[in-house]
């Protein structure tokens, strides 16, 4: 399906978009979600634009990304969707920028749509045109990634806090624990990775635009908000690559503290083999079934082997707590 945004008053009013036959004269927005091939061959035909297939949106060439065709910029990033969930997904949005009209072109549903989509039907600046709606979606997705780099900065510092600081020092339930705050650590380094991917397809598509002279009108604002926003991608950016860092280094803490608990375990069953070893000795030394064997005569032999396994087994005990070893 498609829809048509046309100025109305100080708003921009969606059209339902039932005849592909027609178009508003005054259209300075054709959003095509999941569109089938007659509702591209119409938009195709009525803005003078070829409109990319969704096998054309996945090449991850530049040149085939960001392109000038007949006059018209075609500009192809990736865009977070469903950011808020635990299965976070990029997708590919094409905008098709050509004689003031803006084309985009979807098989999903980024939050920035909508929230541009809703901020233009309140309000919009007069003579609004595609450059305008092209710069308001760019800003949109910039905001939105910061939003998303903010939100996975706060959780990493509290998986680390839990890392590092675990409530209590309880034991119970740990094996659980670590299993969560590993599988929480991948989710946000799977989630930093998408945004970076994002916010690098958009550095590019910001770079392109600003260098756009011939067929596109530029505003001093627009130009001074084009630099901001490369700013503004170069700085989330870093923040990023920044925040994979920290994850690393949190996973790579993480992993530690797992082998510190399993050192422990394993240092505790031999000291207990150890302290169990000469017990043991001692009873099979009177577990030997020879005659000859004094001892077994005694009338106090028994207490006496016991005595004996205990302090065996006590000294190396106090042995081992005297080295500090325990």
């Amino acid at each position: 399906m498609f829809s048509v945004f046309v100025p109305a008053e100080s708003s921009l009013k969606k059209v339902a978009a039932a005849d592909v036959t027609t178009l508003p004269e005054n259209a300075v927005w054709i959003d095509l979600v999941k569109p089938s091939e007659a509702e591209d061959r119409a938009v195709e035909r009525l803005a003078g634009i070829a409109v990319p297939t969704r096998e054309d949106m996945q090449e991850i060439e530049i040149s085939s990304r960001l392109y000038i065709e007949n006059g018209a910029r075609y500009m192809t990033a990736t865009l977070m969707c469903a950011a808020d969930t635990d299965n976070p997904r990029t997708t590919a949005v094409t905008f098709i920028l050509a004689n003031h009209l803006l084309v985009t072109v979807r098989y999903d549903e980024p939050r920035p749509f909508l929230l541009v989509e809703n901020k233009l039907a309140r309000s919009c600046p007069g003579g609004i045109t595609g450059e305008i709606v092209l710069m308001e979606l760019l800003d949109a997705v910039i905001d939105r990634n910061a939003d998303i780099l903010e939100r996975a900065g706060g959780d990493m510092d509290s998986i680390s806090h839990d890392v590092f600081e675990p409530q209590g020092g309880a034991r119970t339930g740990q094996a659980k624990r670590y299993s969560d705050i590993l599988i929480a650590i991948g989710r946000k380094g799977d989630l930093t990775s998408k945004v970076r991917e994002s916010l690098v397809s958009i550095g590019r598509v910001v770079t392109f635009v600003a260098a756009a002279t011939e067929g596109v009108k530029w505003s001093k604002d627009m130009r001074e908000q084009l630099k901001t926003m490369q700013r503004d991608v170069t700085s989330l950016t870093d923040h990023a690559s920044y925040l994979s860092n920290k994850i690393t280094f949190v996973l790579d803490a993480m992993l530690g503290v797992v082998n510190l608990e399993q050192n422990n375990i394993i240092k505790l069953f031999s000291v207990m083999a150890v302290v169990l070893m000469p017990p043991t000795l001692i009873a099979s030394v009177y577990g030997m079934n020879f005659k000859m064997m004094p001892e077994l005569e005694w009338v106090h032999g028994y207490p006496m082997a016991l005595a004996m396994m205990l302090l065996a087994a006590v000294g190396p005990y106090f042995f081992f707590k005297w080295k500090k070893w325990l």
